[in-house]
């Protein structure tokens, strides 16, 4: 399908900071999108070759490539800017350390364009407002591979709404790989992530979603999220010591939306976001749990209690209807059951 001359359908956001190791990998595989697509890397404040590589890749690929140089402001500080300057009609955040399958990134990016030559036509009135597709756990060093799908929870190439939605099972969640965005609708959202702070993809996946009228799964494998480097911040150790942030962007999260509201319109909706609150309560406490002392004790209550004061109902349901709820009980033997509990989980699911 050729493309509207100018036109960009996707726009690439590749945060990336001391990233010289492996955002070629990344880069090389957004390319295949050719001129239908930008490709915005965002050098936030490297102290390695991360600004010379992205400066080569904008002069090689001028019109797909833009290099963009500023003071370092963490994860979430890149997300933002890729945002601000994005000219695609969707957008996408491809963390520097992962890539894309190339068969599928084409399958997507043809359906897009398809969506929207449709509308230029006056064939449909809008395009989705989300595309969902599938991600890959990908333990490169280790060979192993672990893929999540939404075939349950979403009909395969049909556009919907959260009305038509399935259950998710116990490892689905829509995370940041899983997601793109229309543009237009992030910023109508507001989606800010805060500055110099991890684990913000959880915000960028959460508040927009009431803002989602029209979904679109394709049951593609497209996302390979790389896992292993000891740097990382999903790694058990990095995460307890990163727990602050955690809790930050768990509070974060449980105050943005108003789960009342998205209840009266969508209820399925309401329900996967509070459970969505309900695991990340979950992974603040276990880690609290695992750090051990009188401090983190002291945070998980005052987290508990934020979550009270907040919102007394959804309190309620976090506590005695949810996952987050198992990771609350009272006593040593609570704390045992619960770190028990969490080895068996990464022991299964493969997470770092």
């Amino acid at each position: 399908m050729q493309s509207t001359k100018g036109t960009k359908y996707i726009s690439f956001a590749v945060p990336c900071y001391n990233s010289q190791d492996y955002m070629k990998r990344c880069i090389e595989s957004l390319l295949v999108g050719g001129e239908d697509v930008e490709i915005i890397v965002v050098d936030d404040g490297s102290t390695d070759m991360t600004g010379e590589i992205a400066d080569y890749y904008e002069k090689i690929y001028p019109g797909i490539v833009r290099a963009v140089h500023k003071e370092n402001g963490g994860h979430g500080s890149g997300v933002n800017k890729g945002l601000e300057l994005a000219n695609g009609i969707f957008y996408k955040v491809v963390d520097s350390d992962d890539w894309l399958d190339r068969e599928a990134y084409l399958k997507l990016l043809d359906k897009v364009k398809r969506f929207c030559t449709m509308k230029e036509a006056g064939l449909i009135r809008e395009v989705p407002d989300l595309f969902v597709c599938n991600y890959i756990y990908d333990h490169l060093d280790e060979g192993t591979q672990h893929t999540i799908h939404y075939r349950n929870v979403f009909p395969t190439e049909e556009t919907c709404d959260w009305n038509d939605i399935g259950k998710f099972h116990t490892s689905q969640y829509l995370i940041m790989h899983a997601l793109i965005f229309r543009t237009a609708l992030l910023r109508q959202s507001g989606v800010v992530l805060p500055e110099h702070t991890f684990y913000v993809d959880n915000i960028f996946a959460y508040k927009p979603l009431p803002y989602v009228r029209r979904i679109y799964y394709m049951d593609i494998d497209l996302y390979h999220y790389y896992i292993g480097r000891e740097d990382q911040s999903v790694n058990e150790k990095v995460l307890m010591s990163r727990i602050d942030q955690q809790i930050k962007v768990t509070e974060i999260v449980f105050k943005c939306v108003d789960l009342n509201e998205v209840r009266e319109e969508y209820p399925k909706l309401a329900e996967y976001m509070c459970r969505n609150i309900s695991i990340m309560m979950a992974i603040s406490s276990i880690h609290l749990l695992l750090i051990n002392s009188q401090e983190a004790y002291g945070k998980r209550k005052r987290l508990w209690n934020n979550v009270k004061e907040e919102n007394i109902r959804l309190y309620f349901r976090l506590k005695y209807t949810t996952v987050s709820g198992l990771t609350y009980l009272p006593g040593r033997l609570g704390g045992l059951l619960t770190r028990g509990g969490y080895r068996a989980a990464r022991r299964i699911y493969q997470f770092q």
